[in-house]
């Protein structure tokens, strides 16, 4: 018989083990104490009832039990940085022009996720988000022929709306008999439920006036996941490819009749999503999680047409390296509920500075 409760629960990268791990191993020594003397033990299925959650998958959510699952997410990410174009004649001295820049962002989601294990190997998932942002902007920038030399932008920009419903399926490949790793398959579907970045006001230059709540593309993911129990911990690695799918956007960005510019054909750039780690049972109820997750996105390619002229321009983004530390904890309250607290501490430029998920998953038997 399985524990009802070991489950490991993934969002964003972030694995928590909840439960037993100890269980298992205290399980599968029952097991073979049972058997009799000189005969070959029968291959036993003791699988972790571990939980496909969010992004990517674990071992499914047992067939007729539905989990609901109230999330709370809290991300920032501050930006410093100090620009100079011009001449370096010497280490100390520069001739030219320097730009600083302060930026502040905060963003707040709540959502409810509901996954249903409609068999013993496949799980559907739906997520419904509901997200507020908050931007604050400063730039100062030297101009010539001014009182004070200086131009100074501030700006602060916020939103709130429904975000981008998520829907997902999850099948187990195998049963992880002797010693094998689970391997599971994922497939995520992100819609345009929220406001995508050309959905929201602008000014009469083009200016946004409002922050998105959502990409404003449609995306696939695929991905797998593999588990290695371990006990008293599970060794967990997910890779998956993200399909940003093309859209003819053909918004006018401004009003000014000297550069009427629209924007056609916009093509974000796929990402490649990598995550491993381990989590680790301290005791039956309460264990952490402790890895790390990579997104590497490529250009986004956006397609400019100036109305005057006729003349088209293709402009490409930078590529990005957004990397972050997991940190997790997780405690069992009862057998149906229980409490998760994740981490993220960004590594890399691209990343936010830090994201901190609360998530308290509510297991029944829907049939």
């Amino acid at each position: 018989m399985t524990p009802r409760g070991t489950s490991i629960l993934y969002t964003a990268g972030l694995v928590s083990l909840i439960g037993c791990a100890p269980a298992l191993a205290q399980e599968a020594a029952q097991t073979a104490q049972i058997q009799p003397v000189g005969q070959e033990p029968e291959q036993q299925e003791v699988q972790p009832e571990v939980q496909a959650l969010a992004e990517y998958g674990g071992v499914l959510t047992p067939k007729g039990r539905l989990v609901l699952e109230p999330e709370f997410q809290y991300s920032h990410e501050s930006i410093n940085r100090m620009t100079f174009e011009g001449v370096s004649v010497l280490s100390t001295l520069l001739i030219g022009v320097f730009t600083a820049q302060d930026v502040d962002r905060d963003n707040y989601t709540a959502s409810l996720t509901g996954r249903l294990g409609f068999t013993d190997r496949l799980e559907l998932e739906m997520k419904v988000p509901y997200v507020y942002r908050d931007e604050s902007e400063r730039v100062n920038v030297p101009i010539e022929d001014s009182e004070d030399n200086v131009f100074t932008l501030d700006r602060e920009l916020s939103n709130n709306a429904l975000g981008d419903i998520e829907l997902g399926a999850h099948y187990q490949f195998n049963r992880g008999l002797d010693g094998m790793p689970y391997f599971i398959g994922n497939l995520r579907y992100k819609s345009t439920t929220g406001e995508g970045p050309f959905d929201v006001s602008r000014d009469s230059a083009g200016n946004p006036l409002e922050l998105s709540t959502g990409t404003g593309f449609h995306s696939i993911e695929p991905s797998i996941t593999m588990l290695l129990p371990s006990a008293p911990a599970v060794y967990f690695a997910n890779l998956g490819y993200v399909f940003h799918l093309k859209d003819s956007v053909n918004q006018r960005l401004t009003d000014d009749n000297d550069q009427d510019l629209f924007i056609g054909d916009v093509d974000p750039g796929d990402a490649v999503r990598l995550s491993f780690g381990m989590a680790y049972s301290i005791n039956p109820r309460t264990s952490f999680t402790l890895g790390y997750k990579n997104d590497f996105i490529g250009k986004t390619e956006t397609e400019y047409v100036n109305n005057n002229t006729g003349s088209i321009t293709r402009v490409s983004s930078n590529t990005l390296n957004v990397g972050s530390l997991l940190l997790g904890w997780s405690y069992q309250l009862n057998q149906d509920v229980a409490v998760n607290l994740g981490l993220e501490l960004g590594i890399t430029d691209d990343a936010p500075d830090t994201t901190l998920t609360l998530r308290m998953p509510i297991g029944m038997d829907a049939f």
